[in-house]
């Protein structure tokens, strides 16, 4: 009986499937409740200069929260939260806020894709980590997360040490910065991810790390629960796993959002 969060849909580019057998899967697989959270157009680059493949289009966005609430009403007996996936970028907040703002979400989840242009997660930039010090992507990377959690523009940050998804792991030791950031993400009075797709990527263990997370529960950081699944097979993926990290870390109960407001489960 377990929460996913992080669902997307194939408007990404990146994704297959019908949102209603995302719905069915879940149905099968015994979860309470669920939440959509595709990406949210490319909002920091214009129309003309946008990549594709990777969020849906402006005139895509609508639609998506319409078939959220359609696939809601169509099953009462299972909660079904309309959520979206927004990259923080430096400089670009006003423009994030009016966005968010059109739309009823119930929750926003925070990810960091990329580090000053560069798009760490994209197999397509796997160069990208040549000749660069896995320290200093470390403690940028987490610099980001900081100012996402400070921005007051996400409920949750998605996939909390991303960076770690093609094997890059940090030389020194870096427990000091994963304090920090945990403090941080407290004061600002928001949630963390635990997100199972990384159980799937090349590094082969969920996100975040053990240490991040026992931090995080020390500070009293809320957490929600995520597969990820750009797939309907996906869908609850690894969450008994996720589960039990998060007891290991301390963790007794998870997160779960209505109209942007948090109510806290028994983790079960």
């Amino acid at each position: 009986m377990a929460v996913d969060y992080h669902l997307h849909t194939y408007r990404c580019g990146h994704a297959r499937g019908r949102m209603a057998d995302y719905v069915r899967i879940a149905r099968e697989r015994g979860l309470r409740e669920i939440g959509f959270a595709d990406h949210i157009p490319i909002y920091f680059h214009a129309p003309e200069q946008r990549p594709s493949g990777l969020a849906m289009a402006d005139e895509e966005l609508p639609e998506y929260v319409a078939e959220v609430l359609a696939l809601r009403a169509d099953n009462p007996d299972l909660p079904i939260r309309l959520g979206i996936e927004a990259d923080y970028i430096p400089g670009r907040e006003p423009q994030l806020a009016v966005l968010l703002e059109r739309h009823p979400f119930d929750y926003v989840l925070g990810s960091i894709h990329y580090l000053d242009g560069w798009g760490f997660d994209n197999p397509d930039f796997l160069d990208g980590y040549r000749g660069r010090d896995a320290d200093v992507l470390y403690h940028r990377y987490f610099e980001l997360l900081q100012a996402a959690a400070r921005s007051g523009l996400f409920d949750s940050l998605a996939h909390p040490d991303l960076l770690k998804k093609f094997g890059c792991r940090p030389r020194s030791d870096i427990t000091p910065l994963y304090r920090k950031t945990a403090a941080v993400i407290a004061a600002a009075g928001i949630c963390i991810e635990v997100n199972t797709a990384g159980l799937w990527a090349p590094v082969g263990e969920i996100y975040p790390h053990p240490i991040f997370l026992r931090f995080c529960c020390g500070f009293g950081v809320p957490v929600t629960l995520g597969s990820d699944a750009h797939a309907p097979e996906r869908v609850g993926s690894g969450l008994p796993e996720a589960i039990q990290l998060l007891k290991q870390a301390g963790y007794r109960e998870i997160a779960t959002f209505q109209r942007r407001r948090r109510t806290l489960i028994p983790l079960e």
